[in-house]
């Protein structure tokens, strides 16, 4: 490990820096892109299945939405296309 480039400290050349948050690339990043996804939708109302841990339901009065997560893919069905639509750009 060493200091970045255009970052190097000349009082400390051999300690680097600490990240604060997952960037992109990193071994790292899927679980906290996980992890912020699922705690929005936990937030939002939907429930974590027992079974999948990447799948999430939403049960309203007479609708249903899911929504499956796979890496970096998410699957939205239910039962009424306004609230799909409306979860879709939400997510965007």
């Amino acid at each position: 490990m060493s200091q970045p480039p255009g970052y190097v400290d000349t009082k400390f050349p051999t300690k680097v820096c600490r990240l604060r948050k997952a960037l992109y690339g990193l071994k790292q990043a899927p679980r906290a892109w996980f992890q912020r996804l699922s705690s929005a939708l936990l937030q939002w109302g939907f429930s974590n299945s027992r079974t999948v841990s990447f799948m999430f339901l939403c049960f309203g009065e007479s609708t249903t939405l899911n929504v499956l997560i796979y890496i970096d893919d998410i699957l939205i069905t239910g039962s009424s296309p306004v609230l799909c639509r409306l979860l879709y750009l939400l997510l965007n």
